[in-house]
């Protein structure tokens, strides 16, 4: 598995290596826990009782639920699935509890269940214990990664977007970001991505960015057709997915077709806007993009400049940031002399030794 520099930002707890984008993890939700509400079925006096009894008999009350989703009734493996859920939602220390008691296995079946609603609560279920880092590797040694994927392919609206939190909390032990990209989670987190409501659009930006990580990930995510909703993503200043839009966008350009497609789809007159009229996150993070986009092509610098790149990028070198002042006077350097070979040379060890 191939990993390639990555981007200055603490996410999820983990640095990256440098790429000189200013560090900031406020751009990504971590979904911390499933935010699907309380299950229509479920009154708010059982789960009052089902809270009180998690408390006091936890033990014996989790055995039993673990017992009831092998039960042959639907109706009580619904129930089951739906208290499992509610308990390891709201008592973090029930999650561990919950897997040692065998719990995995059984969800993960229901994960698999014809029935949309059942596979919706095993899919909840699975993701808030998932929330606890001891179970990642059950989950996925018990064989969830598959299943997830199909629920984000066929699922409801709240499975896909609760799948697509689950294998983002499963992408964060590093030996599952590639499992995770050949079960073919990639093409339909592009289309949550694209096609989904705004909670899903973040959940499919918040996944992606944990998976492009690793280099074959990054070729099936532009394989996967990402650049058109990044780019339209990114050029919605009212979509509020500017920022996760373009922290994707950073760690994929470093592929030769990311930077094609990105061309292609439009992208460049969009980075050179959000350079002068995006807050200043956003301004760093597309001086970044562009840089790597001009660093060995003088036909994309001759583009970016016929674009009006120069003057943002000249405001942007006198009140930015640090990083932000370094990347735009290194790309107005390659821009006002974009036939030189040695610049560009220059300029990229220049930008990558920070």
């Amino acid at each position: 598995m191939e990993t390639e520099n990555l981007p200055s930002f603490s996410y999820m707890g983990r640095n990256f290596s440098d790429l000189s984008v200013n560090e900031d993890s406020s751009a990504f939700s971590e979904c911390n826990s499933d935010r699907s509400g309380e299950f229509p079925t479920t009154s708010s006096q059982s789960r009052q009782l089902v809270m009180a009894c998690a408390s006091e008999n936890s033990d014996e009350l989790i055995q039993q639920l673990v017992s009831d989703l092998q039960s042959c009734s639907i109706e009580e493996q619904k129930q089951a699935a739906m208290e499992i859920r509610l308990i390891a939602k709201n008592k973090p220390e029930n999650r561990l509890k919950i897997a040692k008691a065998g719990a995995v296995k059984p969800l993960i079946s229901l994960i698999s269940s014809a029935d949309p609603q059942l596979q919706e609560y095993g899919v909840t279920a699975i993701l808030n214990l998932s929330l606890c880092d001891e179970n990642k590797e059950i989950i996925a040694s018990s064989g969830a990664i598959k299943p997830l994927v199909r629920a984000l392919r066929l699922g409801t609206p709240t499975a896909k977007e609760n799948s697509a939190c689950a294998l983002l909390r499963l992408s964060q032990v590093d030996e599952n970001k590639s499992p995770i990209g050949r079960s073919g989670a990639i093409p339909l987190l592009v289309n949550l991505l694209e096609s989904g409501g705004f909670r899903g659009k973040k959940d499919a930006s918040t996944a992606l960015y944990s998976l492009c990580t690793v280099k074959e990930n990054k070729i099936r995510a532009v394989q996967a057709g990402i650049m058109k909703p990044l780019v339209e993503l990114m050029a919605d200043f009212g979509s509020n997915m500017v920022d996760k839009s373009a922290y994707v966008l950073s760690l994929l350009v470093s592929v030769a077709d990311a930077r094609t497609a990105l061309v292609e789809e439009g992208g460049i007159p969009v980075l050179v806007e959000i350079v002068e009229v995006g807050s200043q996150r956003q301004k760093e993070i597309a001086a970044a993009i562009l840089l790597q986009v001009c660093e060995d092509s003088v036909v994309y610098r001759t583009m970016v400049a016929r674009e009006g790149a120069i003057p943002p990028l000249v405001a942007l070198s006198q009140s930015g940031t640090n990083r932000a002042k370094q990347k735009a006077e290194t790309l107005i350097e390659l821009l006002r002399q974009p036939r030189s070979g040695n610049v560009a040379a220059t300029a990229k060890t220049s930008a990558l030794s920070v």
